[in-house]
């Protein structure tokens, strides 16, 4: 019998809750004699924190944040190897987020503990931009030791990294290059090759991304499909909550629509609903559907580079993709690669013609576009929600971000599309703030609400139920393509030669709201103009693959489109069965071994005679015998032991023999 070490003895009289297997120091955390690097994200237990992927680029890096709506989470925990005994100075990378709004205390404060003591420092409090903190000095025993994150409000604390130094007098580097560079030395990172060369590489898992893989994968193509959440269906899942729109299966090619009705939650609608009503795991067993050898589901990943074919750099060679937990790479290469990211963050890196914002009137002759074009976007929503508790229930009533009042409150119980924000930022590199900005206003309304307001009686009951911590993006960077689609062929239905899957959503704009505008500096509120499209219009192929990058298909809220016409193509069931195309387009190209641009050219009656049957559905899994003649018998160890029209050799066994004698049946032939 095994018998605890002192260690897991340890543990256990510190409280901290590891899985059995965690027991031993983290594989993710790296260190040198005098360094140890421990990745947040990375820790055995989460506690009550979250992972937030959305700003690596900018930060090169996920991190945690302690989202519990104003009640503090559980604690992070993990155990780690310590080189050497003696006095370590640990620091951790993190921020004031409420730092920017210039008022009050900080809101998301935190500790580290070290073996069951709180170093002393409160972390959070250091300013609004990303840096170390120092959080005090920790002394060890050579071995393994215990690291907890404490929170301290509930208000979205949060730390990127631990570093601990044998040298009190070292500071981590934070210039991003430098930074980098001591991550891949301390921890360890490099980067290890996928074996395989596959005929597509997906990066992107919502709907559009999903719909792209399974229709290359059913139609023969062999694809790796990489997510940095750990559930699929972007704005569609539990994390974010946003109904799918527009419809599926209509003219031209009525069959388009097939994978985007397997992913599909069974209801919804309007408004925020609970977690199960999302069907994550639906998403996820689509992919079961398939063979096994097809395809590699790849979750918890982001694409972070592009390595670019050294003969040819207007093609992409592989994806450079990175953990989020652990950090460690992966290089994955393919023919033929798909940009389902939402933020064009792919044809970016490739260097592809992008358009950001709202072009002029005169840039396409649309009359719903501005006279001037600016860098104004349809924002990005933070869901919310709340419910009736049977008890009064307290809220902090906190002295941070912007200040209420009765003119400036809204008296809501939820946030769905109208809690809208960064409609005048970049919501590609901006969005830790934005989503923060969303955050900031639902924390500061409610405590409000609750705590000052003339109607607080009525709200008395009211409980804060749920709060994504990711912003559900609506509109960023749009990828040139070989055709632009506007308003004018959408309204028009100006045909055109290349017509696949058909729009059905109205062209449909949001704004600031302008009275909201008037109260507040930067908005977080919107309105809407719809102008309903009186028939469904095909979507041109040309508008599915970047034209100056050869290899590279583009499905989800960044394809070839003006941003009128876009506010008319970009929900998700339309948006899912443009991926379908694009799927079925890849598997062309790759037994062909042409690019996506030589279909128009050359292959589209091809890719017409897919659209027209549609992607295969999957197997029934278990039809129960049709169509063929045949009888047999079926005992659990011996397997089907068919009797007509080929006959089981077992079937002589005088055991089996007497079994079936004992059955009595009276055989076809």
């Amino acid at each position: 019998m095994r018998h605890p070490s002192a260690f897991e003895r340890l543990i256990v009289a510190l409280g901290f809750v590891l899985p059995a297997a965690a027991a031993s120091a983290d594989a993710s955390a790296g260190s040198d004699e005098g360094e140890i690097w421990i990745e947040a994200e990375s820790f055995h237990t989460l506690g009550g924190w979250v992972i937030d992927q959305q700003s690596m680029a900018q930060m090169g890096s996920a991190y945690i944040m302690a989202h519990g709506m104003g009640v503090p989470v559980a604690d992070a925990q993990t155990v780690f190897a310590v080189p050497q005994a003696g006095e370590w100075t640990v620091w951790a990378r993190t921020r004031d987020w409420t730092a920017p709004w210039g008022r009050g205390k900080p809101g998301g404060t935190f500790q580290v503990v070290v073996n069951g003591r709180a170093l002393p420092e409160i972390l959070g409090t250091n300013g609004g931009a990303w840096a170390w903190q120092k959080a005090g000095t920790a002394t060890l025993d050579k071995g393994e030791a215990a690291v907890a994150l404490h929170d301290l409000t509930g208000f979205n604390g949060r730390c990127e990294a631990l570093y601990l130094t044998f040298d009190p007098n070292a500071a981590p580097e934070n210039e991003p290059g430098k930074l980098a560079e001591l991550r891949r030395r301390v921890a360890k990172i490099a980067c290890t090759d996928d074996p395989e060369v596959y005929d597509l590489a997906v990066a992107g898992g919502g709907v559009s991304g999903i719909c792209t893989a399974i229709a290359a994968i059913r139609t023969g193509s062999k694809v790796v499909l990489i997510q940095d959440r750990p559930v699929l269906g972007g704005n569609n899942s539990s994390e974010i909550r946003v109904p799918m729109g527009g419809l599926v299966h209509q003219p031209p090619y009525r069959q388009l629509g097939n994978v985007v009705d397997e992913i599909s939650p069974i209801t919804g609608g309007p408004g925020i609903r609970p977690a199960e009503f999302y069907e994550d795991a639906r998403k996820e067993n689509v992919f079961r559907t398939c063979p096994p050898d097809r395809y590699r589901l790849v979750l918890n990943t982001r694409v972070i580079a592009v390595e670019k074919d050294p003969d040819d750099p207007t093609k992409i060679a592989a994806y450079i993709a990175r953990d989020v937990m652990t950090g460690q790479e992966t290089r994955f290469r393919a023919k033929l690669f798909a940009d389902c990211t939402g933020d064009a963050v792919i044809a970016r890196m490739m260097d592809a013609e992008v358009m950001y914002g709202r072009e002029s009137r005169d840039t396409f002759g649309e009359s719903l576009a501005p006279v001037e074009g600016d860098n104004q976007v349809m924002g990005q929503s933070v869901m919310w929600r709340s419910e009736k508790a049977e008890e009064p229930t307290p809220f902090p009533d906190i002295d941070w971000g912007i200040e209420f009042n009765e003119d400036r409150a809204y008296y809501v119980r939820s946030g769905d599309w109208e809690w809208e924000a960064g409609q005048y930022r970049n919501q590609a590199e901006e969005t830790e703030y934005i989503r923060d900005y969303g955050l900031m206003t639902i924390f500061a309304n409610w405590a409000y609400l609750k705590n000052r307001s003339a109607r607080k009686a009525e709200w008395a009951h009211d409980t804060l139920s749920w709060v994504s911590f990711l912003g559900g993006k609506r509109e960023s960077y749009r990828v040139v393509g070989d055709l632009i689609l506007t308003q004018n062929d959408i309204e028009g239905n100006v045909p055109y030669p290349d017509a696949t899957g058909s729009i059905t959503w109205n062209l449909d704009l949001h704004f600031p709201d302008p009275e909201h505008a008037k109260k507040f500096e930067e908005p977080f509120r919107s309105c809407a103009y719809h102008r309903n499209i009186l028939k469904a219009y095909p979507v041109p192929y040309r508008c599915l693959y970047a034209k100056d990058v050869k290899n590279l298909f583009l499905a989800g809220r960044h394809i070839s489109a003006s941003h009128v016409a876009f506010g008319a193509v970009r929900v998700m069931r339309t948006l899912g069965l443009l991926g379908e195309v694009v799927g079925m387009a890849a598997t062309i190209c790759a037994k062909e071994d042409i690019y996506p641009r030589d279909i128009y050219e050359s292959r589209l009656d091809a890719l017409k005679a897919m659209m027209e049957k549609g992607v295969p559905p999957p197997r029934t899994y278990h039809p129960g015998g049709f169509g063929s003649k045949y009888e047999g018998y079926h005992f659990k160890d011996t397997g089907h032991l068919s009797v007509y029209p080929n006959r089981n050799e077992k079937l002589d066994d005088p055991g089996v023999q007497e079994r079936v004698k004992a059955l009595g049946l009276q055989h076809m032939e």
